[in-house]
């Protein structure tokens, strides 16, 4: 018989501490077994849905339906390839031209996930010997993407011009550099100083790249994003985003100059080597971005929910950073407190997401939830009632 020797690796993972505790008290990895907009079922229970990406409500749209069962019948599952050998198709091209028309830029590129639009949008763009300033609550997707490049990696302080303008002025005026933020910070729900970012880009001749992930389809001119409400789309080089929020699809998508997309395509191992975006997911991404445009209701009755329910927060005293998006941080401060808030919301029948430190710095930590245009007003009613419950179960105290 053989007998077993010890590996270190598989020890490790064995004896993980974090991994413990999350099977132990179980707030992530929660399975969904029915879904109706932001009327959800979960182990036989009905609750209400209020950590969504689906800002504008539009993966039960009947127009956003029909067309992914069209392409399934024409197209079939997958084009089984990646797009630089046989995997390119008629519908990615139409998504790219309709995405890149929308958005004012030149030309765009689709990938098979958010993610791997941001990692990629760094990673080939940004090379050894360059330096890459970051804004340390960028998303980690595109932290990946600068530790691939191999850039020599600068943080400024979050949202702090100043902090990113001492940086560049001490940096060698002739090297290459690029800045790189999230259009809005997802967790902090904060948007981006963008025309102050464009000012600085352009004066130390830094390429400047934006993740709009959780900008496009509710911010700007028909939902065209951060960088149009801010008027910055032509000073912006690369403008990156998901399929996964207001398009209520899968993927992400690269959009900038014609000489920065191709050289993406020619660079990039995430576009290379990455099987192409199914049609299914192609075709209710450019269906959304159809009825974005064509229909104003969804974003009026996400904005009119964001008002309502703001006004709940503020009378309750919680702590929200004023967010301007429909992302809505509660923040509670205490890891502990956080987890008896996550879970007596929960216990009152909705469904949040609890982010503690590492996740989030240490003192932010916070109860992740959104608002969409498929909320109620009575939902979001109940849902004060319960964070009022939440605050007393947990020792939380309204701000003074």
């Amino acid at each position: 018989m053989f007998s077993r020797k010890s590996k270190p690796i598989v020890e490790r993972c064995e004896s993980d501490v974090n991994t413990r505790l999350r099977l132990k008290y179980a707030p992530y990895y929660r399975v969904v077994d029915l879904a109706d907009g932001v009327n959800i079922v979960v182990e036989g229970r009905p609750m209400v849905m209020m950590s969504t990406n689906e800002y504008l409500g539009l993966s039960r749209h009947p127009k956003v339906v029909a067309a992914a069962k069209r392409a399934l019948d024409q197209w079939g599952a997958s084009a089984c390839g990646s797009r630089l050998a046989n995997g390119s198709r008629a519908y990615h091209v139409e998504l790219e031209e309709a995405l890149a028309a929308f958005l004012g830029k030149e030309a765009c590129h689709v990938t098979s996930a958010g993610y791997l639009a941001c990692v990629c949008s760094l990673s080939s763009l940004i090379q050894r010997g360059d330096v890459l300033l970051v804004d340390p609550s960028i998303h980690s997707s595109l932290w990946d993407g600068a530790l691939l490049s191999g850039a020599k990696i600068e943080r400024f302080a979050h949202e702090d011009m100043d902090s990113l303008a001492k940086t560049l002025e001490h940096l060698d005026p002739k090297q290459a550099k690029a800045i790189a933020v999230d259009g809005v910070y997802s967790m902090e729900g904060h948007i981006a100083s963008l025309p102050r970012l464009c000012e600085l880009a352009e004066q130390h001749r830094a390429t400047l790249v934006v993740d709009d992930a959780h900008g496009f389809g509710v911010l700007g001119r028909d939902g065209r994003g951060v960088c149009d409400q801010l008027g910055v789309t032509e000073r912006v080089d690369l403008i990156a985003g998901s399929f996964s929020k207001s398009l209520a699809s899968t993927g992400g998508f690269v959009a900038g100059s014609k000489a920065l997309i191709e050289y993406l395509r020619s660079s990039s191992r995430q576009i290379i080597f990455s099987a192409a975006i199914s049609p299914a997911a192609a075709a209710s991404a450019l269906a959304a971005l159809r009825v974005i445009q064509e229909e104003p209701q969804h974003r009026e009755r996400l904005w009119a929910n964001h008002r309502h329910l703001c006004g709940i927060l503020d009378n309750l005293g919680l702590d929200y950073w004023q967010s301007p998006t429909p992302a809505l941080p509660i923040v509670v401060g205490d890891k502990e407190k956080c987890y008896w808030m996550w879970k007596a919301l929960w216990d009152e029948g909705f469904f949040t997401i609890m982010s503690i430190a590492p996740g989030v710095p240490p003192g932010k930590d916070m109860i992740r939830s959104a608002v969409t245009s498929l909320h109620t007003k009575e939902q979001l009613d109940r849902f004060g009632e319960a964070l009022k419950i939440a605050m007393k179960k947990a020792g939380v105290k309204p701000r003074a």
